[in-house]
Parts: C-alpha cells; structure tokens; sequence
C-alpha cells in the first residue's frame, strides 16, 4: 500500500520515522516534507492533489481548520482517507469525502519508536453512511499499516474524544510527570541525568509490570506500599497536593464536554 502524507508536521514525521520507509508528502509550502523526505526517502511534491494521485491511502496530517480546503483539492483522485486529525469526527469526514473510503485514527507520538497507541473510531452500521468497508480487504490493511506503529484500540466514536484525551496527550503528561520528579531529585542532590535514567527506566518497567498484571494499579501499589513507610508518606503528600483532582481536570479540560442537554 503506497501512502502519502498531507501535512509534514510534528504528527507526520512521527507516523514517518515509524513506518520508516520513503514518503510522499506535501506542506502547504513550509519546508518541511522537503526535509522530511531527505531524511527517509521519497518525494516532497508541490501540490496536495498529486499526493492523492499517486498513493493508495492519504492520511490526513494537516490542522483540522483545513479540512474542507484539503478535501476540495483532492476531492475524486482519493482512493481511500485516513484522518489523524484532532477533533474531527468520521461523520465530518465522509461529508467531504463523500463515496471515498474514510478511518478516523488518532495515534500518539510514541509511533515514532512503534510504541505508540492509536485509536481507531468505530461507527455503527448504517446504511445511509459513506462505509469505510466498501472493500472488506481495506480496512484490515490499514489497521494493519497502523499496527506497525504500536497497539490500534478499538474506541466507539461516542468515546473517541474521550479515549484519545487519555492516550493522545498522555505522552505530554507522563514527560511532564518525569520533569517534575527530576527537578525535584535535583533539589536533593541527584544529577538530573541520573535522575532522568532512573525515573525513565522505573517508568517504563512499571508501564510493563501493570501490563502483564492486567493494569491491577492497586496491587502493583500496595507490593510497595508498607504502613507508616516512606512510599506511604509519598503517596499521602501526592494524595494531599491533589494529584487526583489534577488529573480529573486535565481530562475536563481536554475532552470536549457536550452542550447543556445533549447526550
């Protein structure tokens, strides 16, 4: 399956160096596919139409404002769409694709490493909707281009938002949680490298620890916990300065709450 990609942005270059093979891409003119086709191979070309022309799937890199400017310009020469833009629905996708096949993903930039999550809206059937099986032998193809780049999860599009308000931004989060414990071993004496090295390397034993328990956080916690100890005092000063609530406001302020009286 050749891919072509519009938009040359931070998302795209991750989705690139994953897969790791030669791109054709375009950038509305910021220089950026240029760069990033010298640095895998393939072609930076001038127009968003011959990247539809000549590719198998178009995946939709660019900022989602420009989604009905994009869908003019290829409008007939897609073969088939793959959206990772934010805040865009497959709904709004088939209205400016329609008859194209369209999937709605939004992966993480851990792709990069083939490491990321990517979440795969799922739509009811419906008879009326542009269905993005039109081929039964497409959707698994893409699924399994993106499968390359990490674990694909399944989400309702009614919990899309919700699902990639977790795994979307959750890399910001959790390097944003080992910059704060960085300086905060600093200020104790640690070198931040050694800090780094060590808060990194927990973090991601962790990450496999809770995945081969079957995501037990509480286990996994208690096997450190012992009463009235430090990891105790730990907890409670993270518990106090409001670790929870932090958190549930990040989600409130990522997902996008329905209207007063919606559902």
């Amino acid at each position: 399956m050749r891919i072509g990609l519009i938009g040359a942005g931070n998302m795209a270059r991750a989705l690139a160096r994953g897969w790791g093979e030669p791109v054709i891409c375009s950038d509305g003119g910021s220089g950026r596919a240029a760069e990033l086709a010298a640095e895998l191979g393939g072609e930076a070309v001038f127009s968003n139409r011959e990247v539809a022309e000549r590719v198998d799937l178009v995946v939709l890199c660019h900022k989602p404002a420009q989604l009905e400017q994009v869908a003019r310009e290829i409008h007939g020469v897609a073969k088939a769409v793959a959206s990772v833009l934010g805040a865009t629905s497959t709904g709004a996708l088939q209205a400016c694709y329609p008859n194209t096949p369209v999937f709605a993903l939004m992966p993480n930039t851990p792709v990069e490493v083939r490491r990321g999550v990517i979440c795969y809206a799922e739509r009811p059937p419906s008879p009326a909707a542009n269905a993005s099986v039109a081929d039964p032998e497409l959707e698994p193809q893409v699924l399994e281009l993106f499968g390359r780049l990490g674990t694909v999860v399944r989400v309702p599009e009614r919990l899309f938002d919700a699902a990639t308000a977790i795994s979307g931004v959750g890399p910001a989060y959790q390097a944003l949680l080992v910059e704060a414990q960085v300086d905060a071993a600093v200020r104790h004496g640690l070198p931040a490298a050694l800090a780094g090295e060590l808060i990194v390397e927990t973090l991601s034993g962790t990450a496999a620890l809770l995945s081969h328990r079957g995501h037990d956080t509480l286990a996994v916690r208690r096997e450190v916990t012992s009463p009235g100890g430090s990891t105790a005092r730990g907890l409670a000063a993270l518990e106090a300065a409001g670790v929870r609530s932090a958190f549930q406001a990040a989600m409130d302020a990522v997902v996008r709450l329905p209207a007063a009286g919606s559902t």
